[in-house]
C-alpha cells in the first residue's frame, strides 16, 4: 500500500504518504515538482494493472472526472494510463473528510445537513448533464 512513499512518479511527482485506500486504489499526497503544487495521486493497485476489468473502469473514471469542472468536484490534472502504473492526479484538498467531520460532530443539525447535501447534489447535477 505504501509502495510509492519516497518515490518520484514519472520523474515528476514526490509521493509523501497515504491519504486514503479504496478497492481498487490507492491515494497518495505528493508534489508536483513541475507546477510546484501539492496533488494528491490515485494510484490503481498493482494487483488489478492486468485485470481488463479493472482498468477499463479506471479508464473510464479518469475521462469521466476529467471532463467534470465544478467548484464541488476536484479537479484533474495529469492521467497516466501505461501498463506499469495508471494514476489520475487531482487537486489536493488540505481538511477532513465529510465523514471524518460527521464523526467529529457526533450530531449535525439539519440545516448543516440540508447544506452538505446540496453541494454533492449540485456536483452531481453538474456530473449527469
Amino acid at each position: 500500500m505504501e509502495k510509492y512513499v519516497g518515490q518520484r512518479i514519472d520523474g515528476r511527482y514526490n509521493v509523501y504518504e497515504v491519504i486514503g485506500v479504496g478497492g481498487m486504489a490507492v491515494v497518495y499526497k505528493a508534489y508536483d515538482t513541475l507546477n510546484q503544487t501539492t496533488v494528491a495521486i490515485k494510484v490503481l493497485k498493482d494487483e488489478y494493472l492486468n485485470n481488463e476489468e479493472f482498468c477499463r473502469r479506471f479508464r473510464n473514471e479518469s475521462k469521466a472526472v476529467a471532463m467534470l469542472n465544478h467548484p464541488n468536484i476536484v479537479k484533474v490534472y495529469d492521467v497516466n494510463l501505461s501498463q506499469n502504473i495508471q494514476y489520475i492526479v487531482m487537486e489536493y484538498i488540505n481538511g477532513i473528510t465529510l465523514k471524518e467531520y460527521i464523526e467529529q460532530q457526533r450530531e449535525i443539525r439539519w440545516k448543516e445537513a440540508v447544506h452538505f447535501t446540496v453541494q454533492i447534489l449540485r456536483a452531481l447535477q453538474h456530473a449527469h448533464i
